[in-house]
């Protein structure tokens, strides 16, 4: 039987979902391919995997879509690790450069700003280095380890799930396990148990990190919210909404 591609995001929030199905590759006869979120969903579209933890702005362009897990990455509120930063207040921004690494949060920006803030600003299509030139009333989104890696270096964070939240009132899903065919139910089974096992071993998960720059105890537990529930179904389906809206 033909190995299972498995695609997940690199950053630390998938940590304890990845904390599992390491253990359990040779189990589930799967092969895991780690990235950052906007190769993988790439690697979806192609085929070059079965099944990724994607940015869930990729759902309306896939062929056929399924989402076979019970878990994700989302926050009910402040996520921190995806924000807007500047060192001016958001008033007074007139140009935004745009991560490339996730589309998601990319809509979301736009979609904020748009809805949320009422405020018209210039999109930049973001390099790699882009995060040195956020200064003045040019403001950068950083997503992932480098967003709290950010923390404390600018004037002003605005924390983009929690604007969604006091937008919304809902959660906002942010990547979440899609595959692009259907695949066994045994499969299925054994990868949401193995989801499970790093969110009911959080300190076994942390001890394996060495990161210093923000307590993970909170990011894991505070922070993202990994269990794809009725409210943050809601929440996405009101986010492709407004994304093919734009």
């Amino acid at each position: 039987m033909n190995k299972i591609k498995v695609g997940a995001v690199s950053y630390l929030n998938t940590k304890p979902l990845l904390f599992g199905i390491k253990q359990k590759v040779s189990l589930m006869n799967i092969e895991l391919i780690t990235d950052y979120p906007a190769r993988i969903a790439e690697r979806l579209l192609i085929d070059e995997i079965d099944i990724g933890l994607v940015p869930v702005a990729v759902i309306p362009i896939l062929d056929e879509h399924y989402m076979l897990s019970n878990y994700c990455i989302a926050a009910t509120d402040e996520v921190a690790s995806v924000a807007i930063f500047s060192n001016k207040p958001i008033e007074e921004i007139t140009h935004v450069l745009l991560d490339y690494q996730s589309k998601t949060s990319v809509n979301l920006t736009k979609i904020l700003f748009k809805h949320f803030w009422k405020k018209d600003v210039e999109f930049i299509e973001a390099t790699e280095n882009y995060i040195n030139e956020i200064d003045g009333t040019t403001a950068g989104l950083i997503i992932g380890d480098r967003a709290l890696d950010a923390i404390g270096n600018f004037t002003f964070q605005y924390d983009l799930a929690h604007a969604w939240k006091s937008f919304t009132g809902l959660p906002f899903v942010f990547a979440a396990w899609i595959a692009n065919k259907v695949l066994p139910e045994n499969f299925i089974q054994q990868f949401n148990y193995a989801n499970a096992v790093g969110l009911n071993n959080i300190d076994e998960v942390i001890n394996e990190l060495e990161y210093k720059n923000y307590d993970l105890k909170k990011y894991f537990t505070q922070n993202i919210s990994y269990v794809l529930d009725d409210e943050k179904r809601k929440g996405l389906a009101l986010f492709l909404k407004l994304m093919n809206e734009l």
